[in-house]
């Protein structure tokens, strides 16, 4: 798949859809019932129908018990002779019946050709839709666009910048960093799980620079949200309006480190903690 791929959908955006009608439960009629009842009318032929709407005889008769059983009226009307014979009718309730649909029909199509009016420029929406509609186990999810990639002689580094400002630094495989597409530029999500953050406080005034620590991601925000747990507390960091870090650390940790609700501190992981992704 190349880059190009990754950044935007292979054809344009369309609104598209299909109209069924439902007794309870179960199917009454639909595009393909519908038009099976439209051939009957047209062929005047059970065998010829099928054949002209691409089912077997067995499952075009099934199609017409079902849709007899469920309107509680008889729509087909089979004349003797024999398999496949002639005369077989509609009734007026399956005449009404095919009006009917045909006028939801022209309905419906009218309102995706609306639809699909309003959706000039959607594709950036669309992307947005597939992100945040995004489920996994990591509590971090964190979107950025990759600002660049270090070649190493097993691992890469990549470092992918955030809204925030502020950039991550994950170690992957080559392999990971091909298959991905990842290359500057390149839109990309990082996953990092609550309990592989550490947070931290900055006890030099107007310090901005990185605490001398092994963790290589080091982002600074200041304390959300603080919800306290039978051993564990909950420490929500927010690096900017729209970017928020999550760590689970204990109780005492909480309140060695003095963690209130607009508190400046710093939330650190490792680069191999960090997991990326890219949207197809």
């Amino acid at each position: 798949m190349t880059d190009e791929s990754r950044s935007t959908p292979h054809d344009a955006i369309e609104v598209g859809g299909a109209v069924w009608l439902r007794s309870g439960e179960a199917t009454l009629g639909g595009a393909a019932r519908i038009a099976l009842l439209a051939a009957i009318q047209q062929t005047g032929s059970i065998t010829g129908a099928a054949k002209a709407v691409g089912m077997s005889y067995k499952a075009a008769w099934d199609a017409i018990d079902t849709m007899n059983n469920l309107a509680g009226t008889t729509l087909v009307v089979r004349a003797t002779g024999g398999k496949g014979g002639g005369g077989t009718t509609l009734t007026a309730k399956a005449l009404r019946l095919i009006d009917t649909y045909r006028v939801i029909e022209r309905e419906h199509q009218a309102f995706l050709e609306r639809a699909g009016a309003a959706i000039e420029g959607f594709v950036q929406d669309w992307r947005l839709i597939g992100r945040i509609g995004m489920k996994t186990s990591a509590r971090n999810q964190l979107f950025g666009t990759v600002s660049q990639v270090t070649r190493g002689s097993v691992n890469d580094e990549v470092e992918l910048r955030l809204s925030a400002g502020q950039s991550i630094v994950a170690v992957v495989t080559h392999e990971s960093t091909e298959s991905l597409g990842l290359k500057e530029g390149v839109e990309a999500f990082a996953l990092v799980k609550a309990s592989w953050v550490m947070l931290m406080v900055d006890d030099a005034e107007g310090s901005s620079g990185p605490m001398r620590v092994s963790a290589r991601n080091q982002l600074r925000g200041k304390v959300s949200s603080v919800t306290p747990g039978a051993v564990n507390a909950e420490v929500s960091l927010a690096l900017d309006d729209a970017t928020t870090v999550t760590a689970v650390i204990t109780n005492e940790s909480v309140t060695t480190l003095g963690l209130v609700q607009g508190q400046a501190a710093i939330a650190a992981f490792k680069a191999s903690s960090v997991i990326l992704g890219v949207t197809d």
